[in-house]
């Protein structure tokens, strides 16, 4: 944890997301005549992206780990809880 700890951003934004967007934003996209205050929107939206993203590809793989596990079972093993075969993407989807 305490790896993770020094990523963090101590300026308040959203952890490594917001660091990265602060260092693209203050290296490539202030432009003289932005004020500090829209440096640290876009920044914002920077992170928010980011954390969508991040947020994304997480559901995204927990859904595959759901449908890679529910697909190793038998059908005997998917009928005592339930479930079809036909019923492995409804249920990764978590519909």
């Amino acid at each position: 944890m305490s790896a993770y700890d020094t990523f963090r951003a101590q300026d308040g934004a959203a952890g490594l997301a917001g660091r990265i967007g602060t260092v693209f934003v203050s290296g490539f996209g202030a432009a003289p005549e932005r004020s500090a205050s829209a440096s640290v929107a876009i920044a914002a939206q920077i992170s928010r992206f980011a954390s969508a993203i991040s947020d994304a590809l997480i559901a995204w793989n927990e859904m595959r780990l759901t449908r890679k596990s529910l697909e190793a079972l038998s059908d005997r093993e998917l009928d005592d809880i339930g479930l079809t075969r036909a019923d492995i993407d409804m249920v990764a989807r978590g519909r």
